[in-house]
């Protein structure tokens, strides 16, 4: 493989992304770690897991929005692998099952902590990301992709990694998911701005597409003020401790992201800005395991 298949394919692994697969792995371990439970192997496994399964699902993307039309020469985004003719469709639908696969297998490491019902959990994450624009009722066409990021990159992922660890579930390590949760699905909002018009073509019914821009800052800004705000004064209150409100640093940032949402409108600022939504949720993630292991 040459150093351009490479960078091909390193490109269609959509790095941007990759973010909302750390950040609640590195939550669901801090929360072990404030109880004594911490396990690397099992987080490690977590880690893997949530990676492949979101390159397996990225690769997906590239494949079904180029089958069904979302990804066209009119696509103001960054380039495609498949709809710019640099990775052939059956070469990418190889590439995402055998990604996926590889998930599968990683994931079966964890049973010996969580037990066989984490089958379950991870199964469902596998279809869901190749349902999120692959069968016969796309999430991400219906609209739904956003609750889906929600639940999986946020509630699931977070307490799954605690749980496989600690082995209990508790209103303490739900609360430290929504925000993960929320932040993970604004990056699919920048992304479903930026490209409102061409998925409008393509009938990619995004919730963008649905309801406009102004419904889509105003689900940006909602998701910054819970995470920023609500959930740290919940934690801090719930555990009479301070220290969970270090994610509150982030507010003039967050602030900033939410105005470059509106008033950025070339395709090269949304991109950018899609990135700095990663770093956020990133360093909300760190600042917020640092906050709960103190």
């Amino acid at each position: 493989m040459t150093a351009a298949d490479w960078k091909t394919w390193l490109a269609a692994a959509r790095p941007r992304t990759l973010p909302a697969a750390v950040a609640p792995v590195l939550v669901g371990s801090g929360l072990a770690w404030r109880d004594g439970k911490f396990d690397a192997r099992a987080a490690g496994l977590c880690l893997g897991f949530a990676l492949l399964v979101q390159v397996g699902t990225n690769f997906a993307n590239d494949y079904y929005d180029f089958i069904k039309g979302a990804d066209t020469g009119a696509r103001v985004g960054p380039r495609r692998a498949v709809a710019a003719g640099l990775v052939s469709p059956a070469t990418m639908r190889r590439a995402m099952w055998f990604t996926l696969a590889a998930a599968f297998v990683c994931g079966l490491g964890l049973i010996a902590w969580g037990g066989p019902w984490l089958l379950v959990i991870g199964v469902a994450s596998i279809l869901c990301g190749v349902a999120y624009t692959g069968g016969p009722w796309p999430l991400g066409y219906l609209g739904l992709g956003d609750l889906f990021v929600f639940i999986f990159f946020g509630l699931v992922a977070v307490d799954a990694t605690y749980f496989v660890q600690a082995g209990r579930i508790g209103l303490d390590t739900v609360l430290p998911a929504i925000p993960i949760g929320l932040l993970a699905a604004n990056i699919l909002v920048v992304n479903n701005y930026r490209d409102a018009e061409t998925d409008a073509v393509a009938g990619k019914r995004t919730l963008v597409v649905r309801f406009g821009r102004g419904f889509a800052r105003a689900q940006f800004g909602g998701s910054l003020l819970i995470a920023l705000a609500i959930i740290p004064a919940a934690l801090a209150r719930l555990d009479h401790c301070a220290w969970r409100l270090l994610p509150l640093v982030l507010a003039p940032m967050a602030w900033r992201h939410a105005r470059r949402l509106k008033h950025e409108t070339t395709p090269a600022a949304q991109i950018h800005l899609l990135g700095d939504t990663g770093k956020l949720l990133v360093l909300y993630a760190v600042l917020l395991t640092i906050g709960l292991v103190r």
